[in-house]
């Protein structure tokens, strides 16, 4: 893989950096010109975490920059650095310890990320040399494979329908030499995916169900399972305005399963690892899904449709099933799954869900290092009444409480197939950024993947 275009050759002239922390900047001004102390003063700047004090030299060049760290423990703030600097090539001046500064080069160049394919922006193209102990290329595939997300969530529905998604992910699977499998239309009905079938049989663009599959037949199978609703209106438990305005990142479990794909087949792990790819918009026509219909899943599950607008756990079921019945040893699933997530641990700190408790040690463990962050929650056998339906052996939603729990406890029934027990764990995302915080521009994002990809390395690498 080339090197990220942000990052600078080692032998680049280069403007240093000097990142203070807000304890250590009294200390930092002691022995400097007044003039450098007067400009500090006026632009408030006292090494708060994310902020950069550009400092001139006497004929106008950028001499230095300034960079606070504010408490200083924390080195994602370097993802809000690369917003801030003029054109140029720079190298980090400050003493770090080597095992920082593989996070300080990743946090920089996720900041550097920008979607201009709609409206062009200004491009300062400000080099980093690569701090002592950043693996380059590492730090290169990885925030290349966010960009690969982040772009595919950000791109509106017009242009990132079923279609496009299935376009995008054949792409990138001929790109690593994968198996392609494609399922569309009819053709689910006919092969056993009528919950993939049901959700997208409202939409002018057909549902699929699309799976990429690379590495030795015999290397220990993993599979990755992405809800890929690529506009969600709620169908005819039709969404307000307002639950609408962002629907297009509805695809972004899809978005987060195929940037894991593209690190990890570029990270070269010993895996057989396939991707499954339940592709649909949740559309309204005459042939549209109901509340009230009883659909059988492809496990055999009768499923009373309780609320449309319950779709992905729907898809994610057919999906989960065929990756059981493939053979997976793990399956990771990931979605844009529920709103109650996002009330329990808001915006940033994505739920999963697993009872495996080696791969939730792991998992943990793993966003410790990244910066990823995710936080455990429950699969609480207890709630599953919650889905008891009078007429069919489930419904699709559960009561008014634990919103996030009973969509995980819907998917865990599609795990396990006759007797293959799989390790599972299913990953309740957000995939935007409603505000911009260092490393983390405004809109869309990838969850978990670093994580995961992180702890897949270490397991199998």
């Amino acid at each position: 893989m080339p090197m990220h275009p942000n990052i600078a050759p080692q032998d680049a002239s280069f403007i240093p950096i000097y990142a203070i922390s807000a304890g250590e900047w009294p200390a930092y001004l002691e022995g400097k010109s007044s003039g450098q102390a007067a400009l500090a003063g006026h632009h408030d700047f006292r090494a708060q975490a994310g902020r950069a004090l550009l400092v001139p030299a006497p004929d106008g060049t950028l001499e230095r920059v300034l960079f606070g760290l504010g408490a200083g423990s924390d080195m994602s703030v370097f993802g809000a650095l690369a917003s801030k600097l003029p054109a140029g090539d720079y190298r980090i001046a400050s003493p770090f310890p080597k095992e920082q500064g593989h996070a300080i080069l990743v946090a920089y160049l996720l900041g550097a990320y920008v979607f201009d394919r709609y409206k062009r922006k200004e491009q300062r193209l400000a080099r980093l040399i690569a701090p002592v102990g950043a693996d380059v290329a590492a730090a290169s595939r990885t925030v290349s494979a966010v960009k690969l997300g982040r772009d595919l969530v950000n791109t509106p529905p017009n242009d990132m329908g079923p279609d496009a998604l299935e376009a995008a992910a054949i792409a990138l699977g001929e790109s690593h030499g994968a198996e392609i499998e494609v399922i569309r239309g009819a053709d689910l009905l006919a092969q056993n995916y009528p919950l993939i079938h049901a959700v997208g049989r409202g939409a002018s663009q057909e549902p699929r169900l699309v799976i990429l599959r690379i590495g030795r037949p015999e290397a220990y199978p993993l599979a990755l399972v992405g809800k890929g609703v690529t506009f969600d209106t709620g169908g005819l438990n039709l969404k307000p305005g307002a639950g609408m305005a962002l629907m297009k990142k509805d695809m972004g479990g899809a978005a987060c399963a195929l940037a894991l794909f593209s690190t990890l087949a570029e990270a070269r792990l010993d895996v057989r690892l396939s991707v499954y790819l339940p592709i649909v918009e949740n559309a309204m026509d005459g042939n549209s899904f109901r509340p009230s219909d009883v659909i059988h899943a492809r496990n055999g599950l009768s499923v009373e449709i309780d609320n449309t607008d319950a779709e992905g756990r729907l898809i994610l079921a057919d999906a989960v099933t065929r990756a059981s019945e493939d053979g997976n040893a793990m399956i990771l699933d990931m979605a844009t799954l529920t709103g109650a997530a996002r009330v329990a641990l808001g915006p940033e700190l994505p739920p999963f869900f697993t009872e495996d408790e080696e791969l939730a040690a792991a998992l943990t463990h793993a966003a410790g290092q990244t910066g990823d962050h995710l936080w455990r929650m429950p699969l609480w056998r207890p709630y599953e009444d919650d889905l008891d339906s009078p007429i069919a052996d489930m419904k699709n939603s559960g009561g008014p409480f634990a919103g996030a729990i009973n969509g995980a406890l819907f998917i865990s029934k599609f795990v396990n197939v006759k007797d293959h027990k799989p390790i599972w764990a299913h990953f309740d995302v957000y995939c935007w950024n409603p505000k911009e915080k260092p490393g983390r521009p405004q809109g869309g994002e990838v969850h978990a993947v670093r994580t995961i990809e992180a702890m897949l390395r270490k397991r199998f690498g």
